[in-house]
């Protein structure tokens, strides 16, 4: 694994932070960390920027707001938008998240405050989430607005909990304690409140160290091959691993196995 030199790039919302492969995706809005269009396309750009550098394996979200990772879309921008700009905005949101699922890099959202609405569904959009223990509110509660989660959070929560269990908390828009969200599977850990971000950073900094080039393959294995007929994905599991077959990682793996000894990983 190639060390990086520390590198950051702000903006107004957003600033991202890279180091030994690692990015630290920083955003702070306001007191809520509510977000419209602008902050949406920056946090697009900060994705476009990752995807493309071959260093960063591991990317975390972080709200430098105290008590909120995010309560959502602000609720005046919405209401001062005409109805195709709304459906246009939420388009833009979907496709940004996206990004992140079909990305390499492993995304986590590190949430130390309230994480509800469209700020839950920017945390579904990463592949895990580590929550703090008194971090606060967990939910989709947009069915009180006359609307429903319309920036994936309908399907990515059923994929995450099954539909039963995503029906009953859109419809009722309840919200969670962080040790209910773990239970209920959408959150993945929760740890001392003190310590989540230390926590979080400490998981990234092992992903680095391991073999990568596999770390990114098994993400995509299951990100994809979700969404495929079993055969299909099989099939396409089976592709991913010949590519890793043929990889440095993988020669070395089986030969540090054999030798007992720990593996020189270089992500290739």
């Amino acid at each position: 694994m190639t060390s990086v030199t520390k590198e950051t790039i702000g903006n107004k919302y957003v600033t991202v932070t890279k180091e030994d492969g690692i990015a630290e995706i920083h955003f702070s809005i306001n007191k809520t960390n509510t977000y419209n269009l602008d902050f949406y396309r920056e946090l697009n750009n900060a994705i476009d920027d990752i995807r493309f550098d071959h260093d960063i394996k591991v990317a975390v979200l972080i709200s430098d707001t105290p008590k909120f990772f995010s309560a959502g879309a602000d609720v005046n921008y919405l209401r001062s938008c005409d109805p195709r700009t709304k459906t246009q905005f939420c388009l833009f949101c979907n496709e940004t998240l996206d990004k992140m699922a079909r990305s390499p890099q492993v995304y986590i959202a590190c949430l130390e405050g309230h994480t509800v609405g469209g700020g839950l569904e920017l945390a579904m959009g990463c592949d895990l989430r580590f929550m703090g223990d008194t971090a606060g509110k967990v939910g989709l509660p947009e069915v009180a607005l006359g609307v429903l989660p319309g920036t994936g959070g309908t399907q990515r929560l059923s994929r995450l909990i099954g539909y039963s269990k995503a029906l009953d908390l859109c419809i009722t828009g309840e919200l969670l304690t962080p040790q209910e969200a773990l239970e209920a599977g959408i959150i993945n850990k929760v740890f001392p409140q003190n310590e989540v971000r230390q926590k979080t950073l400490e998981y990234a900094k092992k992903l680095v160290k391991s073999a990568t080039y596999a770390v990114s393959n098994i993400k995509l294995s299951i990100m994809n091959g979700k969404e495929m007929p079993l055969n299909v994905a099989i099939r396409y599991e089976g592709e991913l691993q010949n590519l890793l077959f043929r990889s440095e990682d993988a020669q070395e793996g089986l030969s540090a196995f054999l030798e007992k000894r720990q593996p020189n990983w270089k992500g290739v």
